[in-house]
């Protein structure tokens, strides 16, 4: 694209920029409609209309045109990063979670590392349009999979897990917290409230409602109650709910500082290796994705089976009582290894050094955003299970905000300072937000979830 249509690497750069501030307001503009008609109808439309972007994307001459389709891609690409976890939280209990959001982050690595390996390789042979033409391909299969084999998985919540929150059961509970100490108000609530859903939750299931049909599963719509203006308060909810919330602010700052990072990463490679002294063709540049693929699986394969054993065994060892912050004991491990591939990365490609030292710092930082990224989703899904989009909405959100400002910011902020420094800076910054925030809320998570109970109940309900 540089040599054939004159695009700059500087135009090049801000098209992924604009792209990441799409991927910043996706999420907000269509999760109403998820919540609203249900995942089936999304998923399907949202992959036709990428059907249409990739085949524009085939096509573009001008800047403008890289500019739009990156802009509309990645308006619907955006879903990706939420509507996964819904469906995730919809049909998984807690102790499978673990391993499908790793498996979900290995797949989305896939597609952000091994994509341009392949895309190297289809420029060197075809033209660079041809990644295109590919893309429109995959999508056009993902369409008709999505179509005829993908059921809903929405579902309204009949069973609810909680005494509910005007039960005089409960109120009797929450009087009771002014006379108690906190300490001995937490062991009588774990007990209490463990009998009460026994006592309060035994619904009657009528054996004679028959499954529905193959038609009526793939049915286009699955609307929910309410108007459609109720649920259109999930476009600004969202970012409420991150600021209202510890947690889901700390997931937030914590993801999308490390898929920040990654993107800036990606851009970096792609930008600076073309170069000299490095001279990287199309496909060698690609070949580079192969580092973080490979330190990614070797975190995930580690991590999937580990995550949810885990928490079994800690749920069994705490007298049978799930927390979940169970989880974050896995960020503790992986820390040390995002400083040091953030370190190595960034000081190999300031010197100069041998491309291999790039490439391993790269699969360092791979080896752990793997494992700390789907421990940090799991974890927010599994604190705040029933507002899970409007969470993830807002981490999406802040996630793409973070990754617009850095790669907006990267070629002045490089040219400035070197890349060297740009990479040290990002590295202690991160330290700073891994490991102090992953130990605050190992010892204080459970209060604050207990400061919260009440703003979670009443945005459940919303």
């Amino acid at each position: 694209m540089n040599i054939e249509l004159g695009f700059s690497y500087e135009i090049l750069q801000d098209s992924y920029a604009v792209g990441s501030a799409a991927l910043c307001i996706g999420a907000l503009m269509f999760i109403p409609m998820v919540l609203k008609f249900g995942r089936r109808p999304v998923y399907v439309m949202s992959t036709l209309a990428q059907f249409g972007v990739a085949i524009w994307f085939a096509k573009i001459q001008t800047v403008a045109d890289l500019m739009l389709v990156n802009a509309f891609s990645c308006l619907l690409g955006a879903l990706a990063e939420v509507i996964v976890q819904m469906t995730v939280a919809d049909i998984f209990f807690v102790h499978q979670r673990g391993m499908m959001n790793t498996i979900y982050i290995w797949i989305m690595v896939i597609g952000s590392a091994l994509g341009p390996l392949a895309a190297g390789y289809v420029t060197a042979s075809q033209g660079w349009r041809w990644v295109w033409w590919w893309m429109t391909i995959l999508f056009g299969i993902s369409f008709v999979l999505f179509l005829f084999f993908y059921e809903e998985t929405k579902f309204l919540d009949c069973i609810d897990g909680m005494a509910p929150v005007n039960h005089p059961q409960r109120e009797n509970l929450a009087r009771s917290r002014d006379n108690l100490k906190e300490a001995e108000f937490e062991k009588v609530h774990d007990a209490e409230v463990g009998e009460k859903i026994l006592e309060l939750n035994t619904p009657d299931i009528d054996l004679s409602i028959s499954r529905k049909t193959y038609l009526q599963r793939l049915s286009l719509w699955s609307s929910s109650p309410g108007s459609l203006k109720f649920f259109l308060r999930h476009i600004y909810q969202p970012l409420i709910v991150t600021f209202s919330f510890p947690a889901a602010l700390y997931v937030a700052v914590l993801y999308g500082m490390l898929t920040a990072l990654w993107q800036v990463m990606i851009t970096v490679v792609a930008s600076t290796m073309p170069e000299p002294p490095y001279n990287f063709t199309a496909s060698q540049v690609g070949l580079m994705s192969l580092a973080p693929f490979i330190g990614t699986t070797i975190g995930s394969m580690i991590v999937a089976p580990v995550s949810d054993r885990l928490v079994v065994r800690l749920a069994k060892r705490n007298g049978g009582i799930f927390e979940p912050e169970m989880r974050l004991w896995i960020l503790l491990v992986f820390s040390p290894l995002v400083p040091a591939g953030t370190l190595l990365f960034g000081y190999s490609l300031g010197h100069t050094q041998p491309w291999h030292f790039v490439a391993i710092g790269y699969a360092l930082y791979g080896l752990a955003m793997g494992p700390i990224s789907s421990t940090s989703l799991t974890y927010l899904t599994d604190a705040y299970t029933n507002i899970v989009a409007d969470s993830l909405a807002g981490v999406t959100f802040l996630r793409n905000l973070f990754a617009t400002i850095f790669v907006f910011a990267v070629t002045p902020w490089t040219a400035a300072v070197g890349i060297g420094n740009v990479f040290l800076t990002i590295g202690v910054l991160m330290s700073i937000i891994l490991i102090p925030g992953t130990i605050a809320f190992l010892y204080y998570g459970k209060r604050i979830r207990h400061w919260t109970t009440d703003r979670y109940h009443r945005y459940s309900d919303l």
